[in-house]
């Protein structure tokens, strides 16, 4: 028998069906969890808020539209706390090394200067990530690693289309002067 959908989990927890919410966070925790640390940058305050995500979400699943894909929505919910959290902290994320989300051999297939250099590129983008603003760290989050759309973004957001727009410019324009800092 075929895995129940994601529809299917969520239309069914939304009747209480905890069993069907928990293989919902089993299939969504890395990714929930890799938006909170993309844009907190610590692992424990990225767990703590990825936690509260899937809390948030058990909670609000009569607002999910069940003829969308659950996976969106719920790192929306997930970014969405993210800039409340840092709203209340009111000051940028101190750059922490972090992990890498891919397997170092995977991508130097054992080549140890491959990997090396895969490290150090993925450290560089993250702390020039990491610098930014709050807001365009969140934009550049959801339409880069998250491919949403700019409507979809102002949507999520709350925000106009003009200020995602304009966000994305300034955070690019950011990033490859941060960049060209690391060579």
């Amino acid at each position: 028998m075929p895995d129940p959908s994601d529809r299917d989990l969520a239309l069914r927890a939304r009747r209480g069906d905890a069993e069907a919410f928990g293989e919902l966070v089993r299939r969504y925790q890395t990714s929930v969890f890799n938006v909170c640390y993309r844009l907190l940058g610590e692992r424990r305050e990225a767990e703590d808020v990825a936690q509260e995500a899937f809390i948030r979400a058990y909670e609000r699943l009569d607002t999910f539209d069940a003829d969308l894909p659950f996976g969106p929505w719920m790192r929306r919910v997930a970014a969405n706390l993210c800039l409340n959290w840092m709203e209340r902290a009111r000051s940028a994320p101190v750059s922490v090394p972090l992990d890498d989300e891919r397997d170092p051999e995977e991508v130097g297939e054992g080549n140890p200067v491959s990997a090396r250099e895969h490290a150090e590129h993925a450290e560089a983008v993250r702390a020039a990530l990491l610098s930014l603003p709050p807001r365009y760290r969140t934009v550049i989050e959801l339409r880069h690693f998250h491919e949403m759309s700019y409507d979809q973004i102002a949507a999520a957001l709350r925000i106009p289309l003009s200020d995602v727009k304009s966000y994305l410019f300034r955070a690019r324009k950011l990033l490859a002067e941060e960049l060209k800092r690391y060579g």
